[in-house]
């Protein structure tokens, strides 16, 4: 696991005890726990859970770290079809936009 520097380089001067905890505890110690849950499947979690909130923003950046810990186009796919029975309708084609961005044809 790459280390996480996106908390100290947003929010760094702003609000360092968050930026610390976002870099050092949340991605540094918790996704770092890869012998109880992979990184792939962390991604796809917490994927589910920011498109079932609608939060659009986070969604992006983490469909992108999903992508690099192995996470398929299918597999998005699959994730964003099945969560809208549950999140709704709106929220699916919001997160599709986001993964046809991301997960583009090579």
């Amino acid at each position: 696991m790459k280390k996480q520097t996106a908390g100290r380089k947003n929010l760094g001067a702003f609000a360092p005890k968050f930026a610390e905890l976002n870099d050092d505890v949340l991605f540094g110690e918790v996704w770092s726990r890869e012998d109880k849950l992979s990184a792939r499947d962390r991604s796809l979690i917490t994927c589910a859970s920011l498109m079932s909130q609608g939060l659009f923003p986070q969604l992006e950046s983490h469909l992108k770290i999903a992508k690099e810990n192995g996470v398929t186009k299918e597999e998005i796919v699959e994730l964003i079809t099945h969560l809208a029975f549950y999140a709704g309708w709106p929220k699916a084609w919001s997160a599709f936009d986001l993964a046809k961005k991301i997960f583009k044809e090579s």
